[in-house]
């Protein structure tokens, strides 16, 4: 039988009002249903566990919309344990029947307890994934103004974006980091848009003078995004930095060495040169795949960082798909 051993003293919070609920009554064991009126009749999914992850409680509305939720394993929460023991909080998300849930979280060291409050978040979520994708438009649409002023086609752009977020991950990037240089990656020749003509399209190699001009859009690049708060265009800033700089020294616009050149431009380094090669320009032929193979052999270490080139080689068949893909 449970029993009521005090009336809470509820505050603003919904966190302190459950909180107070627990401290003003007695173990679990002998609480009454009528102490979790505070989270019993909220309109969102709450749930208490306890300190093995079973539920303790849970109200109507978790009843109703997850009810999947059997364990706080089920919320994939791995450190609960340490969450309860320090007392912790944290927000993480939890998505179910095409809803998004932000899920806060505390932990609730004196009685061995995990709170968890549900918000439905579906319509903020939907709302950033069209900005993001109104954001990625725009950066590809300006990636493709520098590129069609060169007269290379906006597939190029779409092209080394993918080949971009795919060598993160291989490398080992969260899906995160790599789909922000996914959408970072389309500005690397923003710099390009202040080259002039001449230079930019001459169907010669370019003299000693002009080729000094032509790298200057690499810094140029730069200066145009670095000013930006954004984290993509701050990303986007890194890559038309650093995307011609070569892993034993002899790049441009700051001869960085190594892995002191950041992983983006390292990567799109490779995304880039790979595309460029396979694709027909003003000034040369599409390479065959076996050249670009082996010019990538003969760069590994120079040009390109040596883990980029091997991971890039050993999985060749996915990028070629992506090329096969966004054909021009």
């Amino acid at each position: 039988m449970y029993v009521p051993v005090g009336e809470p003293d509820i505050s603003i919070s919904v966190f302190d009002s459950t909180i107070s609920i627990f401290r003003m009554i007695a173990p679990l064991e002998s609480v009454t249903i009528r102490e979790f009126t505070f989270s019993k009749y909220r309109s969102t999914p709450v749930f208490i566990f306890n300190g093995t992850g079973e539920i303790a409680f849970q109200n109507k509305s978790s009843h109703l919309d997850i009810p999947e939720v059997s364990s706080v394993n089920d919320l994939k929460i791995n450190n609960y344990k340490k969450m309860i023991e320090e007392g912790l909080d944290s927000i993480v998300f939890h998505a179910h029947d095409e809803k998004v849930y932000q899920v806060e979280l505390r932990g609730i060291k004196k009685e061995d307890l995990l709170l968890a409050y549900f918000n439905d978040v579906t319509e903020l979520v939907a709302l950033n994934r069209e900005i993001e994708d109104t954001q990625r438009e725009v950066i590809y649409a300006m990636g493709e103004i520098g590129e069609t002023r060169s007269k290379e086609t906006g597939n190029h752009v779409k092209r080394v974006a993918e080949y971009s977020k795919l060598l993160a991950l291989f490398y080992g990037l969260s899906k995160d980091e790599a789909e922000k240089l996914k959408m970072a990656s389309p500005m690397h020749d923003i710099g390009k848009v202040a080259i002039p003509d001449a230079i930019l399209n001459a169907p010669r190699k370019l003299d000693l003078d002009e080729w000094k001009i032509m790298q200057t859009h690499a810094e140029l690049g730069y200066k145009m995004l670095k000013h930006s708060s954004k984290p993509i265009l701050q990303a986007a800033a890194i890559v038309a930095n650093e995307h011609h700089e070569k892993f034993d020294g002899s790049g441009y616009p700051n001869a960085v060495v190594g892995e002191d050149i950041h992983i983006y431009g390292r990567i799109t380094a490779v995304a880039d040169v790979f595309d460029a090669l396979g694709s027909e320009r003003v000034y040369k032929k599409a390479w065959e795949l076996e050249n670009i193979i082996e010019l990538f052999k003969d760069e590994r270490g120079k040009h390109f960082d040596p883990k980029l080139v091997d991971l890039f080689l050993s999985n060749l068949d996915a990028f070629v798909t992506i090329r096969d893909k966004f054909k021009d």
